[in-house]
């Protein structure tokens, strides 16, 4: 237990940053997941309209360090792979 006042703040703050940053990651994974359905639809229309509001979520959560940029890099690869492949 926090035995200061300036522990129990940052104890506080520590609560909130994490709820900010779970749902963060959370968005991360439903953008890839949305990403993953629309590819394995066949659509390539659709496919890269996603795409490109994919890519965009992962670069800001990078952005905020949230995930890594080599992961960001790393899932961007893969996805733009699994979409050209559509074609």
């Amino acid at each position: 237990m926090a035995n200061t006042a300036q522990a129990r703040k940052r104890a506080r703050q520590a609560v909130k940053q994490n709820a900010h940053n779970s749902s963060q990651r959370s968005a991360l994974r439903t953008a890839i997941k949305t990403l993953r359905k629309a590819i394995e639809s066949g659509d390539k229309a659709v496919a890269s309209a996603t795409f490109l509001t994919s890519v965009s979520t992962i670069d800001r959560i990078a952005d905020k360090k949230i995930i890594h940029k080599n992961k960001a890099a790393r899932h961007k690869s893969r996805l733009a792979a699994a979409l050209k492949a559509l074609a």
